[in-house]
């Protein structure tokens, strides 16, 4: 199959833009499942400029003014991750029970 310059274009035009809009991994296998998708990084980004504009990470989790959405993003990492061991921490059987049903083994 020979590409004509514009075929190849449109290609790599849109593989850079399912790269910008973080889709470079993301295999589309209908209509609704990409409409899901876009909900949900919408509504994740959203919430995360919320919390950056009105100061709530950085009041808990962070030392410096989040600037950037990829600061607030990764104080949003360090809230998920620290409230997770903390889950852990305290329910520690429900967490090697379900690893258990996978047959796996927490040691």
């Amino acid at each position: 199959m020979i590409l004509t310059p514009k075929e190849i274009g449109w290609k790599y035009s849109t593989l850079e833009a399912k790269g910008w809009l973080g889709l470079k991994e993301y295999q589309v296998r209908g209509e609704k499942s990409i409409k899901r998708h876009f909900i949900l990084v919408y509504c994740a980004y959203t919430f995360i400029l919320w919390h950056k504009l009105t100061g709530g990470l950085r009041r808990r989790w962070a030392n410096k003014p989040l600037n950037t959405f990829s600061e607030a993003l990764e104080a949003f990492r360090t809230a998920v991750s620290y409230r997770f061991v903390e889950w852990l921490n305290h329910n520690r059987d429900v967490f090697i029970a379900y690893k258990a049903t996978l047959g796996l083994i927490w040691a």
